[in-house]
């Protein structure tokens, strides 16, 4: 049952990015600027990505208690899906974005191939022996959002954190 919870959570995540992405424009306050995107950057779409596997896993680990899915680790597998999807993703992104460019197709194909490899590190890390490291998994998701919420205020001048549809950094405040 474990496995087909977390290829639910694959599509769940993936069509809930859809969502997010336009969750702080829908709903513009500082609470949703740290969760959710406010611009085209490629940096804010980080969030959309990790907030999309923040919020499904909420949903996920209701499913494990529902099917009373033998699991471990789940809060340390959150951690590493949203930490592990922003390396991905960008890994694989960054190469393509510099020689391509950014398309819609590969911004999508990119963004499913990044949520389907953690979803699937994932199920080993819930399937792995207790590791007690819960407390890690914690203070690392708090520390990512602390992050996201530092960047979107204080972006550096970098073209992964430009808005090349607005032409800014961040939230208005770089303007150009």
């Amino acid at each position: 049952m474990l496995k087909k919870i977390k290829i639910i959570s694959i599509f769940g995540m993936f069509l809930l990015c859809f969502l997010t992405h336009f969750l702080y424009n829908w709903f513009p306050n500082f609470l949703f600027s740290i969760f959710f995107p406010v611009n085209e950057s490629i940096w804010e779409h980080m969030k959309m990505l990790g907030s999309s596997i923040l919020l499904f896993s909420i949903l996920e680990y209701f499913l494990f208690k529902r099917f009373r899915v033998n699991h471990n680790n789940f809060v340390l597998s959150l951690f590493l899906e949203i930490i592990l999807s922003i390396i991905i993703f960008l890994i694989i992104y960054l190469p393509i974005y510099h020689f391509v460019g950014s398309t819609f197709i590969l911004n999508i194909i990119v963004l499913f191939i990044s949520i389907y490899f953690v979803n699937i590190i994932g199920y080993y890390v819930l399937k792995f022996r207790p590791l007690h490291l819960e407390i890690i998994g914690v203070i690392g998701i708090i520390l990512i959002y602390i992050l996201f919420g530092i960047l979107t205020y204080f972006p550096p001048y970098n073209y992964v954190f430009f808005d090349k549809v607005e032409n800014k950094y961040g939230l208005n405040i770089y303007e150009f």
